[in-house]
């Protein structure tokens, strides 16, 4: 077996070992220090309880509290519980704000659903982790794949980096610029992979949009994949509102009004099939009701009379799925575009469908293994996405040190020759993205002409010397800067700052958490990780480090500072100490750059 996918099967079983230590709820690990880590939601409040398309029972919930929901990603492995029960497992279906959804797959909702104390965790996704192990050990058996593989691991290849690329005569469209008509030039001629690098503002969803359309007008038929529904959702969107015949299959998340007649479900909706299903519903709440007759306390002769009910329970929820599957075959065939996140294509069953183009949007957040689950769909390959934003989210610091965060999109960049770069941001003004073209894109992410620069649109304010030093929050564990909050504060007071279109970010989630208490309600509060792919007229960011050892931790992953500070359109203020986080060569540079292109101002401006 190739070392690499060794080395990768290793990865998952340690992150697989690591998920488990971290969700389990025992002495070790209390409900408090979950709900400190941002690892469980407690309490929750049942708003609304249905039963689902799958006939799987369905919860909507709400928050008391504004959560820290970092890892509550839709599409997220969950438990159900409450003290004394046996939990339930499900999938967080969505988390917005202090609202969300989930399903449990169970025969039917727990009897303690609406007690006092009910809450959700994070549980161990073992349903993915099992699918990507399987497609690991069976990569090497598919000789066309195996070759893609070798490739894509040959670091002895010699690439040709950020291509400038031909536009065809018969291609020109006038909503793209140069870069972007390049790319999407490239994705037509395509023969095995091409790379999209769409820095931030770029106009990345835009382009493949585009790709898209012409790839159909050609005749192909295109898998359309990103590793979260939400990242799905957005390019379905742009998809259907410019006309193209689209699938939306494996959708976790709550789907919106715009994606939802695009679902299978939406699609049958009203069908002779939907009836049947229907019917088979009604068919299973009728168990369930009969069921649900023996409470919680009752013998054994009743213990396997409700057992067996829920039993036909499964099997007419098994029937369903069959009769749906069937359904969504020809739905399959009529399609010109099916989209859904890897595992959900995976378990959309496809793979007697013929795709010519397979396109990965956020592939700079997709683990390696995930897009070798989907790889084999399709003839052609376009990765899309930035390798110098954030890596993908991974548990175990073992793995993360074995490579296990470096997504596919990064892989492949080192190796892949047909890399194109799009070079135009339409965002920020140019002040503010300076940094970042120099630092990570080599002075080739270019602004648009009318934001250039009037006036200042970048500040770093110093606290060093004011005693605003860094301190563990009340979990114990993330850090947060009581002094950078009242300069905030008093920024919001004295300056021309709208709360409603500025965001509050910060690396450290006790940060967040602490802000939300001293904030204005209306203003967006966040980590800098849940806020990647947003965007704000002026931008907050708070970099919490202040210590007499010039030890910056994590901000040490400079990928994350540039995600932060290309999230501003109009202002962006930074405030952290220069004495801690000025020993380190980024932030040095960064420091320089502000003190030459914006204004550097001191703590001692502000009431300290």
């Amino acid at each position: 077996m190739h070392p690499h996918i060794q080395a990768l099967l290793k990865c998952i079983e340690l992150e697989e070992k690591e998920q488990a230590q971290r969700y389990s709820l025992d002495k070790q690990h209390t409900l408090k220090s979950l709900k400190a880590e941002g690892l469980a939601l407690h309490p929750i409040i049942v708003t609304r309880k249905n039963f689902g398309y799958a006939d799987y029972p369905e919860i909507s919930f709400k928050l008391g509290f504004p959560p820290e929901a970092n890892l509550f990603r839709d599409g997220a492995a969950i438990e159900c519980f409450i003290a004394g029960e046996e939990p339930v497992k499900g999938v967080l279906m969505n988390l917005d704000g202090k609202s969300g959804e989930f399903r449990l797959f169970a025969p039917d909702f727990p009897d303690w659903i609406e007690d006092n104390g009910v809450g959700i965790k994070l549980a161990p996704d073992t349903r993915t982790t099992s699918i990507m192990k399987k497609v690991l050990n069976e990569l090497e058996s598919n000789k066309l794949l195996y070759k893609l593989f070798e490739q894509l691991h040959d670091l002895t290849a010699n690439t040709n980096s950020l291509l400038p690329g031909r536009i065809s005569g018969n291609f020109q469209s006038k909503k793209l610029n140069e870069s972007q008509q390049q790319a999407v030039n490239a994705i037509l001629q395509n023969k095995e992979i091409t790379i999209v690098h769409g820095p931030p503002g770029t106009g990345k969803t835009t382009t493949l949009i585009e790709a898209v359309i012409e790839l159909i007008k050609s005749g192909e038929k295109v898998l359309v994949s990103a590793p979260s529904n939400t990242a799905v959702d957005n390019i379905c969107k742009g998809l259907i509102q410019q006309g193209v015949k689209l699938l939306r299959v494996g959708n976790a998340s709550k789907a919106d009004e715009l994606i939802f007649p695009h679902t299978p479900e939406g699609r049958l909706n009203n069908s002779k099939q939907q009836k049947e299903i229907k019917q088979l519903k009604m068919r299973a709440e009728e168990f369930r009701r009969m069921a649900l007759k023996y409470k919680r306390s009752f013998g054994k002769s009743e213990r396997e009379q409700r057992n067996l009910l829920f039993k036909e329970v499964k099997n007419i929820r098994t029937e369903i799925k069959k009769l749906q599957h069937y359904n969504e075959e020809k739905l399959f065939e009529e399609a010109k575009v099916i989209a859904g996140t890897p595992i959900g294509l995976y378990d959309a069953d496809i793979t007697n469908i013929h795709f010519q183009t397979l396109i990965i949007d956020e592939a700079g957040q997709c683990i390696e293994p995930l897009a070798w689950c989907i790889f084999p769909f399709a003839d052609k390959i376009v990765l899309a996405g930035d390798h110098w934003q954030l890596p993908p989210t991974v548990l175990s610091n073992e793995a993360a040190t074995l490579g296990f965060n470096q997504s596919i999109l990064e892989t492949a960049i080192a190796t892949v020759k047909e890399v194109y770069l799009l070079n135009t941001q339409y965002r920020m003004r140019e002040a503010i993205a300076g940094f970042s073209s120099n630092y990570f894109y080599n002075d080739l992410l270019l602004t648009a002409s009318h934001l250039t620069n009037t006036g200042t649109h970048i500040t770093f304010i110093d606290t060093a010397g004011s005693g605003y030093n860094e301190k563990h929050g009340p979990d114990g564990i993330s850090l947060q800067n009581e002094g950078e909050l009242n300069i905030v504060r008093q920024l919001l007071e004295t300056e021309t700052i709208e709360p409603r279109t500025a965001a509050f970010i910060s690396p450290y989630s006790g940060q967040a958490t602490a802000a939300k208490e001293v904030l204005p309600k209306e203003m967006r509060i966040s980590t800098i990780d849940s806020f990647q792919g947003q965007e704000k007229e002026a931008i907050i960011l708070s970099l919490v480090r202040s210590n007499d050892d010039g030890d910056i931790g994590f901000l040490k992953d400079y990928r994350r500072m540039n995600v932060a500070i290309t999230r501003a359109k109009e202002q962006l203020i930074v405030i952290g100490d220069s004495a801690t986080i000025g020993g380190d060569a980024f932030y040095n540079s960064f420091l320089s750059y502000v003190e030459k292109k914006g204004t550097y101002r001191t703590v001692w401006e502000f009431e300290m």
